[in-house]
């Protein structure tokens, strides 16, 4: 029974630490992780067992480690002696997280690293222009593109693009010589 409530607690401090640090959960505290997981720990215990597993976590995260390569890091850290080494049920509960929370975690420190927007998405539609700004008939084709440009968490910007068949040529053959450059940089490498 002592060894479910230490893999509950585990777990639960390992979600805790990524509600924290990757999902910038506020309601959760190291305070209150202290005293529903660990309320028998003295708060130095606590906060040693605490700053080891984040810093575990960040080494995990960082690297975005495989299985294969998360398994020799727990490996080498429960062989060590002392301090800072790992228990097994400890490095159970790392590779279980790890292999639930990977993608989580790897668009959160993605998001985390942006300060430009990005591409949220894209629609278009090709419309028949009637008739130019100036009053004039027209009957030519034209590309509608809707871009859809933000951070995540914030409010989305629209950018609408029109262009006309000889934009769209530029456009085409811009985005082959950009192809041709990509093949010929990884052809070479």
């Amino acid at each position: 029974m002592a060894d479910v409530d230490t893999t509950k607690s585990m777990n639960g401090l390992l979600n805790g630490i990524a509600q924290i640090v990757y999902y910038n959960n506020s309601d959760i505290t190291e305070d209150l992780l202290k005293t529903e997981l660990y309320p028998d720990l003295t708060p130095e215990e606590f906060h040693a067992l605490l700053a080891k597993m984040k810093g575990l976590l960040k080494s995990i995260a960082t690297a975005d480690m495989d299985q294969a390569q998360l398994e020799a890091f727990l490996t080498a850290h429960t062989r060590k002696q002392g301090t800072g080494g790992l228990s097994a049920e400890q490095a159970a509960a790392l590779s279980r997280f790890w292999k639930g929370h990977r993608g989580r975690v790897r668009e959160s420190l993605l998001s985390q690293c942006r300060w430009e927007p990005v591409l949220k998405g894209l629609t278009w539609r090709v419309d028949l222009q009637t008739s130019s700004s100036r009053g004039e008939a027209s009957n030519s084709p034209v590309a509608l593109v809707e871009l859809e440009l933000g951070m995540a968490g914030e409010d989305s910007e629209f950018v609408c693009l029109e262009f006309d068949e000889a934009k769209v040529n530029q456009v085409l053959k811009k985005m082959a010589e950009i192809q041709e450059s990509i093949e010929t940089t990884v052809h070479l490498s």
